[in-house]
């Protein structure tokens, strides 16, 4: 599958780091499972990684901290 974004490089099976910002909290999710091109490094997530990710940050945001680093693997 060729990237979207720059339709040069091809999209490999890889990990990325997720981060996101709510309520002046930071959140970090490491080794997440995605598509990156080997081009322009875009990242691309299915659909099912997707939604872990959203009720991951969905229960993230019942807790109150400035900072959490989680490991997807032990969340997901």
């Amino acid at each position: 599958m060729k990237c979207l974004s720059c339709k040069h490089g091809d999209m490999l099976p890889s990990t990325t780091t997720y981060f996101t910002e709510f309520n002046s909290c930071m959140l970090i999710i490491k080794n997440v499972p995605c598509m990156k091109c080997e081009q322009c490094g875009e990242v691309v997530f299915s659909t099912s990684v997707h939604r872990k990710i959203e009720h991951i940050v969905a229960n993230v945001k019942k807790l109150t901290s400035e900072l959490t680093i989680l490991e997807y693997d032990n969340v997901a």
